[in-house]
């Protein structure tokens, strides 16, 4: 095992770092004969939000390809060679969605090209995606949207859309790679009146008005059964409206030097 951790060592809480090595060794070196090298890169910062962290790690990733992946994703064995049969497959790929096999998916099972509408039926640990292109157009993870900013998730939409606008190639393969173990959430707790209100204010933040107030009707209606022992159809979409006539989201973008 190599650690990169400089520019001097110090000490890691075992939990903090114990999922990814345990997916490394189980997933990685563990199946091959000839055994391997697990190597650990540890960035810190002082910034605090998911979206500023994955830029950071976007920043300095080294690999061919890169994968998001969250601590409560367990990974099949055979996820790499998944993932990089999808890009030998799809060499003009820049972005891999694959299938979490336990989550349900809204797009039909097959291959296909993603467009700024399809992206929005993608979480983020099923996106891959190759550092160098991306570090190439620009395109970064909005720090206005994720956990820790207050404004609730769908930095993973805005950062596929914003990825196709700029000419990158996103595709989805309906291959698993593995699992959620999801026990929690930093941002979720559940379909309350916060909940539909973020929804607003991110849709709008995205879509712009018009789409915005079709697509409030949309989600209410087509996700009722989900929220349906929450939360009242009509409050549903009377805060999901708040949220968008605030436009909280666009207000903080115009108070930033």
């Amino acid at each position: 095992m190599v650690y990169e951790i400089g520019p001097t060592d110090f000490e890691i809480p075992p939990l903090s770092i114990e999922p990814f090595v345990e997916n490394a060794v189980k997933h990685g070196v563990w199946p091959r004969r000839e055994g391997g090298t697990v190597r650990v890169r540890m960035l810190t910062t002082p910034e605090k939000g998911l979206s500023r962290s994955r830029n950071l790690a976007l920043r300095y990733a080294e690999g061919h390809v890169a994968l998001i992946c969250d601590d409560d994703e367990k990974l099949s064995p055979d996820y790499a060679e998944i993932i990089f049969r999808g890009y030998r497959e799809l060499p003009e790929a820049d972005i891999i969605a694959f299938r979490i096999a336990n989550r349900p998916c809204r797009l039909k099972p097959k291959t296909q090209r993603l467009n700024r509408w399809t992206a929005m039926r993608i979480s983020s640990w099923q996106i891959t995606l190759r550092p160098d292109r991306i570090r190439n157009s620009g395109v970064r993870f909005d720090t206005l949207l994720g956990a820790g900013t207050g404004n609730g998730a769908a930095e993973e939409v805005m950062f596929l859309r914003n990825c196709i606008a700029a000419g990158l190639k996103a595709y989805y393969v309906p291959e698993s790679i593995g699992e959620l173990e999801q026990s929690g959430s930093t941002w979720f707790q559940g379909h309350t009146k916060k909940f539909f209100y973020q929804r607003g204010t991110t849709n709008r933040y995205m879509l712009g008005l018009p789409v915005s107030l079709v697509y409030a009707v949309y989600y209410t209606i087509v996700k009722y059964p989900e929220y349906r022992g929450e939360t009242s159809a009509k409050d549903a979409l009377w805060y999901t409206l708040k949220g968008i006539f605030a436009n909280d989201i666009a207000k903080q973008r115009r108070k930033r030097p």
